[in-house]
């Protein structure tokens, strides 16, 4: 590999050299400590300061989810002997408590980098690498400047990918940067696409009283997700009294007709929709930035290849996060994050380089239910060559499940016979993203199913012993 601290390549009169250039403000703005007050930086924008789980990700969908889910309490409080109704549903409200929180935190941020942090220039406009560590910045106003840096560190993260769809150019749709700030719920929304975004924002605007049609064309939901998870999550949703689930279908042909979106399906049918989203994932921004005429290497998916120091195949060139993380999650970029500031640190003083760690990485959809999963599924295991061993947990079978009258909520743990470890974990039920936590540091720290389950206490009756219940079953 090229050696990161090479000088860099000549500098014309008209070019601006910095020690350090960041282009991205999402987890690489966090990259600049104390530590670089020495540095001369420069931080490239042309988007809203804080990237995209601050401003369209993350944040603001689980805001929403849990309007959402507060609504769905109500809708079932009948079932544990409480009657309670919804008066209505304030969209308009419940959007602006999101971004009126959201909002001055993304300008904030800027303000301080810009106006607090004397070392630091922040550029706005699109970056574009035009040579070896050399990036041509166009203003909002056309306007251009070359920078150029000793390192540099691309964090330009992802968009929504865009289905080449007959007649989708032609007609308005939303994706999860825009559908967030419209002005009213659509009394019909079609959605294409299964995954992740298009269950959290189904069971948004599902919640808030949109009829929802989820056109998918794999055979279930969710469908990366351990198979029984996946499958019991994809009934449940189609149970739900609004909602319309078409699997092994896709659109074909897409039109606009006066106030409605027309959507001709592969299975011969038609949906007629208020509003459509497209929700079918997200590709990396490499293109954009035009990482490759900086050097860097790109997948045949279009991620940036990086190292296990987050270095890339360029001189001093560094990535991290969306743009070639094989993990699209902020916790990720957040650790990549903090890997690329120590070996940037590492250039100057000869320290230690630090690697990436993406031993047990977990993810959890805010959904109704909420699913987490960390680890190998139950097929990935067995074709891996593992003895397996696999335990499934109602939760209705503890006390805690009593209280909430739970018939479908799950945990499904997979683990090695011989060595005792914990392969996968797979939860599908309520805190899910809260009760996978202690399987996830059972993991990492390299501790076996007979350890989890008898070297500590689990509280009675709480939610934990679903977890406990489904390690002693594997004891």
């Amino acid at each position: 590999m090229s050696d990161s601290t090479s000088p860099p390549t000549t500098i014309s009169k008209s070019t601006e050299h910095f020690d350090l250039v960041i282009v991205g403000t999402g987890s690489a703005n966090s990259i600049i400590s104390s530590d670089f007050d020495s540095w001369r930086v420069a931080i490239v924008e042309n988007d809203v300061f804080g990237g995209t789980c601050l401003n369209r990700g993350c944040i603001p969908t689980k805001m929403f989810v849990h309007a959402a889910d507060v609504a769905e309490t109500v809708r079932h409080a009948h079932e544990l002997g409480v009657d309670a109704s919804i008066d209505g549903i304030r969209w308009r409200d419940i959007r602006d408590r999101v971004f009126n929180r959201i909002d001055p935190i993304a300008e904030g941020g800027e303000d301080y980098r810009t106006n607090r942090c004397p070392n630091v220039t922040v550029i706005k406009g699109t970056g574009r690498f035009i040579g070896e560590r050399t990036i041509a910045v166009t203003s909002p106003s056309g306007g251009q400047r070359t920078i150029i840096g000793d390192q540099v560190v691309v964090a330009v993260g992802a968009r929504p990918h865009q289905p080449d769809t007959d007649g989708l150019h032609r007609v308005p749709y939303h994706t999860s940067d825009s559908i967030m700030r419209i002005d009213e719920v659509p009394k019909h929304l079609a959605i294409l696409g299964g995954g992740f975004i298009a269950n959290e924002l189904a069971h948004v605007f599902g919640s808030f009283g949109s009829r929802i049609t989820l056109i998918h064309r794999s055979g279930a939901l969710l469908r990366e997700q351990e198979a029984e998870i996946a499958t019991r999550f994809t009934e449940l949703v189609r149970a739900r009294p609004n909602f319309d689930v078409r699997l092994n279908t896709t659109a074909t042909r897409v039109r606009h007709d006066g106030n409605f979106v027309r959507l001709d399906l592969s299975d011969g049918s038609m949906v007629t929709a208020d509003a459509l989203l497209v929700a079918t994932g997200r590709i990396p921004n490499s293109d954009t930035v035009h990482a490759s005429a900086g050097g860097m290497e790109i997948t045949a998916g279009g991620r940036i290849v990086v190292d296990q120091h987050q270095h890339t195949t360029a001189p001093g060139v560094w990535a991290l996060g969306d743009v070639s993380s094989p993990h699209m999650l902020k916790h990720v970029a957040n650790h990549e994050a903090r890997v690329v500031q120590q070996n940037l640190l590492a250039t100057r003083s000869g320290g230690e380089m630090r690697s990436v760690n993406h031993d047990f990485v977990p993810a959890a959809v805010f959904t109704r239910p909420q699913l987490a999963a960390v680890g190998l599924t139950e097929a990935q295991a067995r074709a891996a060559g593992h003895d397996v061993m696999v335990k499934t947990q109602n939760f209705g079978d503890t006390a805690y499940g009593w209280a909430m009258e739970d018939t479908s909520s799950i945990c499904k743990l997979v683990a090695d016979r011989e060595t005792r470890l914990l392969l996968g974990a797979h939860l599908l039920g309520p805190h899910s993203s809260i009760l996978i936590q202690q399987l996830i540091q059972g993991m990492a720290f390299g501790q076996t199913v007979d350890e989890m389950a008898h070297n500590q206490y689990f509280i009675h009756p709480a939610m934990p012993e679903v977890v406990e219940n489904a390690l002693l079953g594997l004891a």
